[in-house]
């Protein structure tokens, strides 16, 4: 806006009286108060009339009303908020215009902080690419949880140099994703499966709440690059009856179990009689013990620490919104190479964030953090009892009550009115009952 669309806007003949309108009109987001009783449009017609809030004031006879008497009565206030509504010009600030000139960004700079900040989409637009996230170091004292309350230094520093800027994906990487679909090769993995300290696991659902959402399929990785990917049919009979194949290893205490947000994948298999039990190891767990003040969730890590960008759930079902598609609209073939690579991708940050614990953080992920997995998972399924019964007495209790106290408000008031009402309730207070002499009142005058 220039000076001819300042004016236009505010309907005066020089932009320097928008000050003098703010003065009297006030503006509560920079706290000016302003003159009581006008507004945006009285402010704009006693400007265009008397030229500024000084020659407003100097002729405040001529006002007629509650005007006259709140223009006398505030004029201090009203200079004030001229004051206040004016940009101060002469900060002995120096500057050269040279260097106000724009530029093209420095790219380097501009990426490295973008990353910093994890702003992947304003780096696309920006920067026209796609941008690597990564960690930053922390060095520092951390409070030892289970010493003496003496503090020890904990350092986490990324040891690779800065990754690139191009990442992998599944295109360029060489993997082995398996569809297992038939009932011997079910069960040629669980023999492997069997055999393994340690597997990782992903549940693919028709939706995000884990009680409400159906199996679509279920994949496996117990080695990096591999993963085996389990359909299963929209029959929650035959569904059950298959996820009774994988029982046995999912309820063996001698195997380790890995996930990302592994709670809602227990969950999930609760509903189909599957209990995890043994060892756990979540990744988003472990991230925020290590990195508490980034994100954590598994495609910003995979690019992080991994180098790899994930394939998007967004482009097998689209974007959220009611054209939005089920995972089970969705062709197996593209499932299995977008369900392997979780799995796939999980195992790997597992296997990178293991190493960087500490003393502390192992013993705190060990004995508190994966022990209440488990104890939430229960608390999630179990629920909260309610008694609809006693709930329905206390309302009704409660209503009693209520009423009650009406009687005895409108007694004390003298009057009847709706104590529901903010407008009414200030009116009988201040203005009937009179309870302070001069009760404060908002700009739009509401007590």
């Amino acid at each position: 806006m220039g000076v001819k669309e300042v004016c236009e806007k505010f309907e005066v003949e020089n932009p320097l009286q928008v000050i003098d309108i703010l003065g009297l009109w006030g503006d509560a987001v920079d706290n000016i108060p302003g003159i009581p009783g006008i507004g945006e449009k009285t402010a704009k017609l006693l400007i265009q009339k008397y030229g500024s809030v000084e020659n407003l004031i100097a002729n405040a006879e001529d006002l007629k009303g509650k005007q006259k008497e709140n223009v006398i009565n505030f004029a201090e206030q009203g200079l004030l908020s001229k004051k206040l509504a004016t940009i101060i010009l002469d900060v002995p600030v120096e500057y050269s215009f040279d260097e106000l000139i724009l530029e093209e960004p420095d790219e380097q700079k501009t990426t490295e902080l973008f990353a910093e900040l994890e702003f992947r989409n304003l780096a696309k637009r920006v920067l026209g690419k796609e941008i690597q996230i990564t960690p930053t170091a922390q060095v520092g004292g951390q409070m030892d949880l289970f010493g003496g309350g003496e503090q020890t230094s904990t350092a986490i520093v990324e040891s690779e140099p800065e990754a690139p800027i191009e990442l992998k994906d599944i295109t360029n990487t060489k993997h082995n994703y398996i569809l297992v679909d038939t009932l011997q090769k079910r069960a040629d993995l669980i023999l492997k499966l069997e055999k393994q300290k340690s597997f990782c696991f992903d549940t693919e659902t028709t939706g995000l709440n884990p009680f409400e959402a159906e199996l679509v399929g279920m994949s496996f990785s117990y080695q990096p690059t591999e993963g085996y990917y389990i359909p299963f049919s929209e029959n929650q009979e035959e569904a059950t009856t298959i996820l009774k194949e994988f029982k046995p290893i999912f309820e063996n205490t001698a195997i380790e179990k890995i996930g990302q947000n592994i709670k809602y994948d227990i969950n999930v298999l609760h509903k189909y009689g599957i209990r995890i039990k043994g060892k756990l190891f979540d990744t988003m767990i472990a991230h925020f013990l290590l990195e508490p003040d980034m994100r954590h969730n598994m495609d910003l890590l995979s690019e992080a620490y991994l180098g790899y960008k994930p394939v998007s759930i967004e482009t097998l079902i689209g974007k959220k919104g009611k054209n939005q598609l089920s995972m089970r609209d969705v062709e197996v073939d593209k499932i299995v190479e977008y369900a392997c690579e979780d799995a796939d991708i999980t195992l790997q940050l597992k296997n990178y964030f293991e190493p960087q614990f500490t003393p502390e953080i192992k013993e705190v992920f060990e004995k508190v953090e994966a022990p209440l997995i488990t104890v939430l998972a229960a608390m999630e399924n179990e629920g909260i009892k309610l008694d609809v019964a006693a709930l329905k007495t206390f309302s009704a209790e409660l209503e009693i009550l209520g009423t009650n106290l009406e009687k005895d408000i409108l007694q004390l008031a003298g009057t009847t009115f709706n104590i529901d009402s903010p407008k009414q309730l200030g009116e009988v207070l201040f203005e009937y009952m009179k309870i302070i002499e001069k009760p404060k009142k908002t700009k739009t005058g509401q007590y």
